[in-house]
């Protein structure tokens, strides 16, 4: 027998994990756990047990958390915040730093109990959870440390409620506390039902860092505890979960003014180009999909490979799969653990036994006799509109189809409700980087899967959330602006009996697809000047219009492919274009609201004007450092089509502000003009007719906002919705978004000053674009 033989025919012999040091870490609470609340344990309460996923034995008994609990935490970090925030960048990033040390000494402890309570082989906890972990505290203490330099005009949003899920318990502990932490926030985080224990192993050492009282504190429970926390007095709620709960959740904090982020499900593809190497893209695959047992909410759990290779590749993957080793977590040699509980592990079965397309292959695989386990899967050839290429399976399953075409690939990729993660694999970087824009996917992976670090943001869009962790981006979450604003008060029309003071009516319309058009509905209202004299006639839009209205931009799909240069000519154009017509819009500004600020609003509106154009080519994305041969870009695209109320109190000047930073980053806009002052708008939309505007990208309503804003809410074609109406939309707006979970952004009946610094900037663009990160490794 050759070596060679030797090698591929030997067996691994077994190399188990101690798990000593952790069963007495738990040995010595065996009367069970306690919340920890305020800097210590409470005594343990009735509740529920934790168990080993690899065997079923029980390990701790955890306590079921009552809202007086909850309440108690969320009081002890309210009464904590002041002093954690005035505490200072620096002197958080020691405490931040104590913390991340702390984690390097106990690392082993940390992956062993990981593994015990989740089921995940040590492997995975020991080289990448907990090492993820370490690195996001050591990342976020150098945040807190330049806090004062690098966030200013920012302070910390106040107490966060943060509820993580069951597959990565520690890992998204440090994602949300880290960061959270660093700004000068507190916290009260619920763990998982399933998986509580390394939550608690952290806040034993966050007692030995000296963090002060009540600046951590973490319950545990179920379900109930979760909506406990998101209907406290809390100042931001981050979840990280399903798609079904983040959408219970924007609904529940509809209207409340807490800050959301959301971090949910995926049907991430994993796109294998026949150019690529094809052994290298099936251990990418083991990684994509079998990393934790395919219980990862970027898992590339959506196959698309392309024709010609397509019987190799699939050739080589069941080869692949018959040598994954399936068995106790605790041992080095295993690949695939534990399912986290039997619920889990009966849904995967349930979905895959409820499939009649494709062809199913399970790998060679022997189970444990016991204990939570279910075999690697592959189920090809299955149709786009499948049920197990739509939904999230969760699980060690793998789905794939075909595809022939890098456009194919691109519709395939896309037809999905979610947009986590993608991963291209392709030995022609072009293809790859071509392709890298054209997923709707928060981040893309380039020959490689699954890579994550605190300096790289992650995050989805469309319905797999909004808000990004990690990087610059990810501290947004987590702070505010400094100061207090305050209450925007209704404005209400002039009215009055007077004809027009020139006896001639000037047609106002609405403003869809390049053209003036007439309100479906057939209805239009006067608006009249403060001394009761009509200045015109105005169209009420309906539902109808608004269909129209998103249906023309997004026939502008023109405009995100323009370059950046020609859309800040446009931009220019348009306030050279407005500022011949100065003198007439102050007029007309002047006769509506009854002010004498005509001029200063028409003077703001073309420097505004100006202003995003020189932004529309410089705002860039960068390249993050993170530990790795490789780069990874955090790029800036158009969020798509952005329905908006635009300011009651500013006609002209409110309109400009939304207006000019969506199309300077390619968004296209349906406007919602001034309720009470819309002639202004109707005006603006003669010079969009002459400056250039590419027909559809932006479109201009005028009607009743309360009336308009459900509807575009609800809209399943807009992508986000931003709210400066006088009228306080925001519970409607943010509970009608909550159906396909655009992004959303209201002023809770607030004010802004739009003629000052508050009326434009890095707030309107970041609000403008989000970040994908794609990570392109390179070298050996």
């Amino acid at each position: 027998m050759t070596v060679k033989e030797i090698f591929e025919t030997m067996d691994y012999g077994p190399a188990p994990e101690s798990a000593a040091e952790a069963l007495a870490w738990l040995a010595e609470h065996s009367d069970g756990f306690g919340h920890f609340i305020d800097g210590s344990f409470t005594k343990p309460g009735a509740g529920f047990d934790s168990r080993n996923p690899a065997n079923g034995e029980v390990l701790a008994t955890l306590t079921q958390a009552t809202p007086a609990d909850v309440d108690s935490a969320v009081a002890a970090a309210r009464a904590a915040q002041g002093k954690w925030s005035k505490l200072g960048g620096p002197g958080r990033a020691r405490h931040l730093y104590a913390l991340a040390r702390l984690l390097q000494k106990h690392a082993r402890l940390f992956a062993v109990l990981e593994t015990l309570d989740n089921g995940k082989p040590i492997r995975e906890s020991r080289d990448i959870d907990v090492p993820l972990a370490q690195r996001h505290f050591y990342y976020h203490a150098g945040m807190a440390q330049l806090m004062e330099k690098t966030q200013p005009g920012r302070e910390a949003m106040g107490v966060c409620g943060q509820i993580i899920p069951w597959n990565f318990p520690l890992l998204m502990l440090s994602w949300k506390i880290a960061p959270a932490l660093a700004m000068g926030n507190t916290v009260v985080l619920k763990p998982a039902e399933y998986t509580s224990l390394t939550a608690l192993l952290f806040a034993d050492i966050c007692r030995q860092a000296g963090l002060p009282k009540g600046v951590v504190n973490i319950v545990t429970g179920d379900g109930d505890v979760g909506r406990m926390i998101v209907d406290a007095d809390v100042d931001k709620i981050a979840f990280t979960g399903s798609t079904e709960v983040g959408r219970a959740i924007r609904e529940a904090t509809a209207g409340s003014g807490k800050s959301l982020t959301l971090e949910l499900g995926g049907k991430s593809p994993y796109i294998v180009f026949e150019d690529a190497d094809l052994d290298s893209a099936v251990e990418g695959l083991v990684d994509a999909i079998w990393f934790n047992g395919g219980q990862v909410c970027c898992a590339g759990s959506r196959l698309l490979v392309q024709e010609g290779v397509s019987e190799d590749f699939y050739r080589r993957l069941r080869r692949r799969m018959d040598g994954l080793r399936v068995g106790d977590p605790l041992d080095k040699c295993i690949d695939i653990g534990a399912i986290v509980d039997p619920v889990q592990r009966d849904s995967i079965a349930r979905m895959v036994d409820s499939n009649t397309e494709g062809e199913t292959y399970r790998a060679a695989a022997t189970l444990p006799a016991s204990g939570c386990y279910y075999p690697p899967t592959l189920i090809t050839g299955l149709s786009p509109a499948s049920t197990l290429m739509q939904d999230e399976i969760f699980g060690p399953v793998l789905v794939g189809t075909t595809f022939r075409t890098p456009s194919e690939a691109v519709e395939l990729a896309n037809n999905t409700r979610y947009g986590l993660a993608a991963s291209v694999w392709s030995e022609n970087i072009n293809v790859a980087l071509d392709m890298a824009p054209k997923l709707v996917a928060g981040v893309v992976w380039v020959n490689g899967t699954n890579m994550l670090d605190a300096a790289a943001g992650f995050g989805g869009m469309r319905e797999s959330g909004f808000g990004r962790e990690g990087g610059w981006e990810g501290l947004t979450a987590y702070t505010r602006p400094t100061g207090k604003p305050k209450p925007l008060s209704k404005i209400e029309a002039f009215t009055g009996d007077k004809g027009p003071e020139d006896g001639i009516d000037r047609t106002a319309k609405l403003y869809i697809g390049g053209k003036q058009a007439r309100p479906d509905g057939g209805y239009s209202r006067g608006v009249y000047s403060k001394s009761g004299t009509l200045l015109g006639q105005v169209p009420i839009a309906n539902r109808k219009d608004i269909r129209n209205a998103v249906e023309a931009a997004h026939g502008a799909k023109g405009w995100p492919a323009a370059t950046a240069h020609l859309r800040a000519q446009v931009l220019y154009y348009l306030g050279e274009n407005l500022s011949a017509r100065a003198e007439e819009f102050a007029k007309r500004l002047d006769q509506m609201t009854g002010n004498r600020t005509g001029v200063k609003e028409v003077e703001a509106a073309v420097d505004r004007l100006f202003t995003y154009a020189a932004w529309a080519d410089k705002l860039d994305g960068d390249v993050r450092a993170v530990p790795l041969r490789g780069v990874a870009l955090a790029m800036r695209e158009p969020v798509g089509v952005i329905g908006v109320l635009c300011p009651d109190e500013a006609p002209l000047l409110g309109l400009v502000s939304v207006m000019a930073p969506a199309i300077a980053m390619g968004n296209r806009v349906v406007l919602a003009a001034s309720e009470p002052f819309p002639l202004a708008a109707t005006d603006f939309y003669q010079v969009l007719e002459t400056s250039d505007v590419p027909a559809g990208v932006v479109n201009i309503l005028t009607g009743n906002h309360a009336e308009l804003a459900p509807t575009l809410a609800a809209h399943a074609d807009v992508n986000a919705v931003w709210s400066f109406s006088s009228t306080d939309l925001a519970a409607t707006i943010e509970r009608g978004a909550a159906g396909n979970l655009k992004r959303t952004w209201v002023n809770n009946g607030q004010s802004r000053d739009w003629m000052g610094e508050e009326g434009e900037g890095q707030t309107f663009l970041d609000a403008a674009t989000e970040i994908k990160t794609v990570w392109v490794p390179y070298g050996a």
